[in-house]
């Protein structure tokens, strides 16, 4: 079975939940401390051994380039003042030369067109897909989990987790099967159905390892709802043809295109700092 190298991060999006602090920044760049949100995605990655990083983008956001790129005149100003640490953490995380490559999505045709448009990049290879506005702190890297799901089962794994029937409308629900401890079967999926109709209380958020035959039903552009190319039909059709699984993975998912789900992960983020938790806990305290 072919190696997991390579992670899909459809980043063209406007983040217009985010307005106005998206009119000029790309949402991917929104701080969570002290770092943007892509760069928690891209660490995730490169910790479950993705070696290949696929942005698929807009226009507007070429500062996601530059963030990944040397800045030679900060670092130069920095080691001037001998600020030697600071310049060896951004190196740090920088991803290697070649490590990161940048295709554009012309249209905002959906999600599964945005995958699409990274098709020939990644080949014919199983590989991940990660959506940045999901970022999963603690536990295990939830990409290695997939990955290791993957290997396991020879099939498409995503990950799931379950949430109140009320909510299952804001989400693609899986009509689950065999549970074998996290690794969940799926038979159906169903997108945000209202609670009286949904199969099961399995919700899949952005985190997808998937065969290449998935670029098989890309390639007919069909739309879906919205009139959008949607990546979850294409998966739904290959059910029955290969093995397919949620994985309920081991971290805290906070929703970073959301005004709350933003502020609760920058708070979850600081709690998990040594050098901030105690204070900041401290802080909190003052707004109770």
């Amino acid at each position: 079975m072919a190696r997991v190298r390579k992670a899909v991060f459809p980043v063209a999006g406007l983040g217009t939940r985010m307005l106005p602090a998206t009119k000029v920044m790309p949402k991917e760049l929104l701080p969570v401390v002290d770092r943007p949100v892509i760069q928690y995605a891209l660490e995730e990655a490169r910790a479950s051994g993705i070696e290949e990083f696929i942005f698929v983008t807009a226009g507007g956001k070429t500062l996601i380039e530059d963030h990944f790129d040397r800045a030679e005149q900060l670092f130069a100003s920095l080691l001037s003042k001998g600020k030697t640490e600071a310049v060896a953490e951004l190196e740090a995380a920088l991803p290697r030369a070649g490590q990161v490559v940048y295709t554009r999505q012309q249209q905002p045709l959906g999600l599964g067109h945005a995958v699409w448009c990274a098709r020939h990049i990644v080949g014919d290879e199983p590989f991940a897909v990660g959506l940045v506005d999901d970022l999963i702190l603690g536990g295990e890297p939830c990409f290695g989990e997939l990955i290791a799901a993957h290997e396991r089962t020879g099939g498409n794994v995503v990950a799931t987790m379950e949430v109140p029937y009320a909510h299952t409308k804001r989400y693609g629900i899986l009509d689950a099967g065999d549970v074998d401890g996290r690794l969940v079967a799926a038979k159906a999926m169903v997108e945000k159905p209202d609670p009286e109709w949904a199969p099961s209380r399995y919700a899949v958020i952005g985190r997808y390892v998937l065969l290449p035959e998935i670029f098989e039903h890309l390639d007919r552009q069909d739309p879906g709802a919205g009139g959008e190319i949607q990546l979850t039909d294409a998966m739904a059709k290959m059910l029955g043809d290969k093995p397919f699984h949620g994985y309920l993975f081991s971290g805290q998912r906070h929703d970073c295109g959301d005004k709350l789900g933003y502020l609760e992960a920058i708070v979850a983020a600081a709690l998990r700092r040594p050098d901030l938790k105690d204070e900041f806990a401290t802080l909190l305290e003052r707004y109770r």
